[in-house]
């Protein structure tokens, strides 16, 4: 099969499952799941191959080229798995809602604008995919008005500053470079000066660092994650804005080129060190915002943020280790996010849209699948061992270590412990304690939706106890680079440093839980109270609320809250109100009026009358 062909099938598959839609809901769900399931397999049936060619020329005689490879074909199967999962969660998730079939419709939109990112082999094509895909994005995040529209106008603005960034950079290269595929620009760009090459990592890191919502160009995603629909957070966060990780790789490592890249400054000023620090910062600033929110979605939105940090700083670290780090955390940030977001879905469902951390707790006997979904996405997330998310912090770690850089490390290393405390909190507060009283009744997940989270929380153990399988993908992708091959086998990577090999940690863990399991079994049975039967020192127990810690640290809340504010989306609000005043004060100037604009040339004329009669004078 041809990729032409299977873009034909995945953008054709969107506007059909609408079309079925009008006809049969039931038929519409059954090809949304097909096609998405097609997608997996087709995508799969193309490993190991490397296709490229040119299908048909455009506008001004630029040829359009698709083209596959290792990189490629990595982003295409996670893309593809994320939105099959997430399209079968949505049958029971969107069912009896308004605009079903544009939600489907959009939801399939957004998996093929991304599969034809992937795809592209010149900037034409990628940009065209780019914003199918932003603005499809931009439909979702908004699909449930109210709160909503407002969430998707900041995403869309911020999405059209960086591609109007990006767009900058595409018509330079052209003008200096004669082509926009990306293969010969690779080659041309070579001859280009340092300063011209700083200019175009600049106005494409723009576009790709708004996407990835690295700081100080994240403030749009909490918003948008808190407002999409579950089963759309879980492709949000999962995989769309590993597009713009997706960018930075090819930019840096395919365009640029690796030496010239990792050469380009010096010192602290070094870019690729500059974005290292990037990367750390967006790892522990937003760790720690996640800390103090108590909605369910934007405590994951703004872990999502601090992930990303772990990417960047892997990918722009610049070492093998370091960027099969990075790489290997784009697969694994995807299915344990997405995994979060569909267990926060869930919950949503059975408890009428409450995500309030305070107003849940004791569904761990109620939604017991859910709840094991959470704790293997979390432990993923955390990076505990046998789960895929240690196995890529590891490697970054081990890079920074190694190379010297202990205070990289250490952002590293603070970004996980506040991962601990925030996600301890989510399971916590939604699962353990007791349950309340209105929630006596509440019914497990569909069928439908213990499917996807099943399924993400078996690749998350597996691809935890065996990271060779996607890591031999990886090790490819980060030789096509010109870096080093790592020693990579089913368990683990073997180094001059040392292996890691996930056996023993296996056999390490099972033997632990074995003894901690004898331990509680001998101890004192718990025993079931009433929910205000427990010791609160003296503090209130706020009525429907998970415990009496709800209102604990108000005080100390008013005391920091105004040093808690998000300061860069201030700065962006205040820019926003500067702008609509420049141009409310240009619009006086435009009144359509032509008596006003003979005003002004006569005005004008006097103006360089008067400018000529003083420069003749002196």
């Amino acid at each position: 099969m041809s990729l032409q062909l299977l873009l034909i099938i995945a953008f054709s598959g969107a506007f059909i499952t609408y079309l079925l839609g009008k006809l049969s809901h039931r038929l519409r769900d059954s090809f949304a799941v097909f096609i998405s399931c097609a997608l997996v397999v087709i995508i799969a049936l193309f490993y190991g191959k490397s296709v490229g060619k040119t299908f048909y020329l455009v506008f001004l005689d630029l040829p359009l080229f698709l083209g596959l490879n290792a990189l490629s074909w990595f982003f295409a199967i996670t893309i593809a798995v994320v939105g099959a999962l997430s399209i079968i969660f949505s049958l029971s998730y969107i069912r009896g809602k308004e605009r079903t079939d544009f939600y489907y419709l959009m939801m399939l939109l957004v998996n093929a604008s991304m599969l034809g990112i992937v795809l592209s082999g010149d900037l034409v094509s990628f940009y065209i995919f780019w914003e199918i895909m932003s603005w499809s994005t931009f439909l979702l995040i908004s699909y449930n008005r109210g709160n909503a529209l407002a969430a998707g106008m900041k995403y869309i603005i911020m999405s059209v500053i960086g591609s109007a960034a990006m767009l900058i950079g595409i018509l330079s290269l052209y003008a200096t470079c004669g082509t926009l595929i990306i293969s010969e620009i690779a080659v041309n760009i070579t001859s280009a000066s340092s300063g011209y090459i700083l200019f175009i990592l600049i106005s494409f890191g723009i576009g790709f660092g708004i996407k990835s919502a690295i700081v100080p160009l994240h403030t749009w995603l909490p918003y948008a994650h808190s407002e999409a629909p579950s089963p759309f957070s879980a492709v949000l966060s999962g995989i769309l804005i590993k597009m713009g990780t997706y960018g930075f790789l090819l930019i840096m490592y395919v365009v640029i080129g690796l030496k010239v890249f990792l050469e380009l400054g010096s010192g602290l000023l070094n870019f690729h060190y500059i974005l290292c620090w990037l990367g750390a910062i967006t790892i522990v600033i937003p760790t720690f915002i996640a800390l103090l929110q108590n909605d369910a979605k934007k405590l994951l939105a703004w872990h999502s943020i601090g992930q990303i940090g772990y990417i960047i700083l892997g990918i722009s670290f610049g070492t093998s280790l370091s960027i099969a780090g990075g790489m290997f955390h784009i697969l694994n940030h995807a299915t344990f996010k997405a995994l979060l977001f569909l267990t926060v879905g869930a919950i949503e469902y059975r408890t009428g849209g409450v995500r309030d951390l305070n107003s849940l707790g004791g569904l761990i006997k109620k939604m017991p699948v859910v709840f094991i979904g959470a704790l293997v996405g979390a432990c993923g997330l955390i990076g505990v061992p046998l789960t895929n998310g240690f196995v890529s912090k590891w490697l970054i770690y081990k890079s920074l270590i190694l190379r010297g850089y202990p205070f990289l490390a250490f952002f590293a290393l603070i970004g996980t412990w506040g991962t601990i405390l925030s996600l301890y909190k989510f399971l916590h507060n939604i699962f353990l304690g007791q349950l309340p009283e209105k929630y006596k009744n509440i019914k497990k997940a569909p069928f439908s939706m213990q499917f996807s989270i099943v399924i993400f929380s078996l690749i998350i153990i597996l691809f935890g106890i065996l990271p060779g399988i996607p890591l031999k993908v990886v090790n490819s992708i980060v030789a096509s680079f010109g870096f080093e091959p790592l020693n990579v086998n089913l368990w683990g990577i073997a180094s001059e440093t040392g292996a890691l090999n996930t056996v023993n940690i296996f056999a390490a863990i099972i033997v632990a839980g074995i003894v901690v399991w004898l331990i509680f079994k001998a101890g004192r049975k718990a025993v079931s109270v009433a929910q205000d039967d427990n010791y609160a020192a003296g503090a209130y127990v706020p009525r429907d609320k998970y415990h009496y810690t709800v209102d604990f640290y108000n005080p100390l809340y008013r005391m920091i809250s105004p040093f808690l504010k998000d300061f860069v989306d201030k700065f962006y609000t205040k820019l926003a109100g500067w702008t609509r005043n420049l141009c409310s004060g240009i619009r006086r100037l435009y009144t359509g009026d032509v008596g006003n604009y003979v005003i002004y040339i006569v005005l004008f004329l006097a103006l360089l009358i008067f400018i000529q009669l003083n420069w003749s004078i002196w």
